[in-house]
């Protein structure tokens, strides 16, 4: 059993967990799909995270002892929902952005990110886009750095299948966007 943190202890935690919300979030949406399931699956994974604080030794890696508390949260709920019943209209919307340079493009990334193996969107999610190590993801996941590493992988030459992506020449604005904005490139 460990001592009881002081208020100055706790006040810490408190700053160091809510300074890690927004990355919490967008990898909670990565996983859930939907703005509201995110929010859920975050607000219950800091509560667990406050609930358990004594558990966390301060000075270690909080970001990553976070991430694997969202995780394990959202494996328990799929599992959960694996049981359940669902209803005739059970149907997943995305909320629609505001009309901005590269709003179809992210739509058209969150389509393909969606038809990825749940472990190989978890690994690039974990990687590319909240910037862990990968010995940080690899613990977080509960697995060898060599598979997270594979995982990631597999899911960019996936995504550049998925997206028809060949070369640097097809990411950012098209040739005639480019034209508009000053932003070409050379090929």
């Amino acid at each position: 059993m460990t001592a009881e943190r002081t208020p100055a202890e706790s006040l810490g935690f408190k700053t160091e967990l809510l300074q890690h919300i927004p990355n919490l979030r967008a990898f909670a949406m990565s996983l859930a799909g939907t703005h509201d399931r995110a929010d859920d699956l975050v607000q219950d994974a800091i509560m667990k995270a406050w609930a358990k604080q004594e558990s966390f030794q301060m000075g270690t890696n909080m970001r990553a002892w976070l991430f694997t508390i969202l995780r394990n949260e959202f494996y328990s709920r799929m599992r959960k929902r694996g049981r359940e019943v669902s209803d005739a209209d059970g149907t997943l919307s995305m909320a629609v952005h505001a009309p901005q340079d590269g709003s179809v493009d992210l739509q058209d990334f969150q389509k393909a990110l969606d038809q990825l193996p749940s472990d190989q969107r978890e690994a690039i999610i974990l990687i590319g886009a909240s910037g862990f190590s990968y010995e940080e993801a690899a613990e977080i996941c509960e697995c060898a750095v060599g598979t997270i590493k594979s995982r990631v992988n597999r899911a960019r030459s996936r995504l550049q299948d998925i997206l028809q992506i060949s070369g640097h020449a097809d990411y950012g604005p098209d040739g005639n966007s480019a034209a508009v904005t000053g932003r070409a490139f050379l090929s």
